[in-house]
């Protein structure tokens, strides 16, 4: 994946979530959970992007 179309993703997925946070109303909670949701998700993505997420897939939790 090229680096601007990276870019561009990340600007796009800031720029709505900063659009939902600002103009949809709902309670502190409810939004913080929605950052930290879409947080983890976009870093989960770029792990994936760069490779790093495919390495950690053998680690086993548990049995």
């Amino acid at each position: 994946m090229p680096l601007v179309q990276l870019v561009i993703i990340l600007i796009v997925v800031g720029v709505v979530l900063w659009l939902i946070n600002t103009y949809i109303p709902m309670e502190v909670t409810i939004k913080k959970i929605l950052n930290a949701v879409v947080i983890i998700a976009v870093i989960l993505w770029l792990l994936s992007v760069f490779g790093l997420l495919n390495s950690l897939s053998g680690i086993r939790v548990g049995r």
